[in-house]
Order: C-alpha cells, then structure tokens, then sequence
C-alpha cells in the first residue's frame, strides 16, 4: 500500500534527521515508531502525510509515487486517504464536539444523500468512541482522554486509508493512554484502516503488529 524509498530529510540546525530510510507498509497493518524526542518521528509521519517533503527519495501510495506532488495534489491525497491524530487534539475552542469533528466533511463538497450517510457514519464513531453524549459540550467542558477520543473520531471521518497517531496518548495519564491505545486497534480493525503510530510508550507499541525504532535516521525492526 505505501512504499518509501531512501529517503531523507536534514535541517540546518539539526543536521541529517532521515538517512536514506525505507519502509514497506501493508495494508491494515499496525505499525508502532519508536525514538526519543528529536530522533525524526514527527518529520516521518509529516512526509508520509505530505504536510513535509523530503530531500531525496520517493515515497509510492498504491503504486504511484507521490513525493513530487503539487500542494493541490498533496492536499487532495491527505483529504481522500490520510487521518491525522496529534499529541494535542487541535479542537477548536469555540466550535462544539459535533462541529469539530464535522470540520473535515467541509474540505470537499457532498450530494445531500451522502451527506446524510455522512452524519450517521460520524454517529456511529462518536457511539463507538464513546462520546456521543458529548456532542453539544466544548472542548473546555471535556477531559483530556475524552478530547483525543474526539480527535481520533474526526480523524476517521473521511475514512481514510491510513491513519498517522503522532504521539496520540503523549498527554494522557496511564489509564486514558492504555484506553486510547485499545481504541486505536478496535477502529482499525473495524474499519480496516492502517495505523502507524509514533509513540514513547513501550505498552502501546507492543500492541502493535509491526514494532520499528527509528536510529540514526532508520528503521530498525524489532
């Protein structure tokens, strides 16, 4: 499904962060990153969700390759295959849970009947995340746990392809971590999506069926 080849990244003030890395993914497949801070985890996911460029290499989506694509194009891909999940949830403040999580929905334009699919899909997350009850709360009303439960939904909506975790429990205390982890498997293989997730949690990437260590610019498979 995606294929990276030799790529790499450098910054002026951090020097060479990806060295000719390559990664093969499957699809449906769980794959955890592991890496201390600044080992260039975040750079990894920004490059496959073409939020980043590399400096040489190619990145191949479904057998075509997408490193050279134009922001328009790079947009569309992330738009039609590409869920995002942060460390910081990234709701906005004075929008309601349903609303934050509609936000995606209005990248591209719907017929009214899918766009009433649409909403019975997004209930359906919400049910299954377990937060469908917070609907009309903001995000100030809501626990940390539960604004990463809101944030993984709007991830989903669009039903993309592959969902990139970047540190998705980093804020969270244990409890919620483990909870976010087990929910993170449960949506993939409900809706048979491939995760790849960047985490300092040792817990949540054994849970995965890929576990990847990202040293001195590659991966090394444990």
């Amino acid at each position: 499904m995606l294929s990276i080849k030799n790529i790499s990244k450098s910054f002026k003030q951090r020097g060479t962060v990806l060295d000719n890395l390559c990664l093969e993914v499957e699809a449906g497949e769980t794959i955890s990153i592991m890496g201390p801070s600044g080992s260039g985890k975040t750079t990894l996911m920004n490059i496959i969700g073409l939020l980043d460029k590399p400096d040489s290499g190619d990145i191949f989506f479904k057998g075509g390759s997408i490193a050279n694509f134009s922001e328009s194009e790079s947009a569309a891909y992330r738009n039609l295959n590409i869920g995002f999940v942060f460390q910081d949830h990234l709701l906005l403040p004075y929008m309601n849970i349903h609303q934050n999580i509609f936000l995606p929905m209005l990248a591209t334009k719907h017929s009214k009947i899918r766009l009433s699919d649409k909403k019975l899909y997004i209930n359906e997350l919400m049910i299954r995340a377990g937060i469908y009850d917070l609907k009309n709360k903001y995000p100030s009303q809501i626990s940390g746990g539960e604004a990463q439960r809101v944030a993984l939904v709007r991830a989903l909506v669009n039903k993309p392809s592959i969902l990139l975790a970047d540190e998705p429990t980093g804020s969270l205390d244990a409890k919620n971590a483990e909870s976010m982890g087990e929910l993170l498997l449960e949506m993939n293989k409900e809706y048979s999506m491939t995760l790849i997730l960047a985490t300092h949690s040792i817990d949540i990437a054994n849970k995965m069926s890929k576990k990847l260590h990202l040293v001195d610019g590659k991966l090394i498979s444990e």
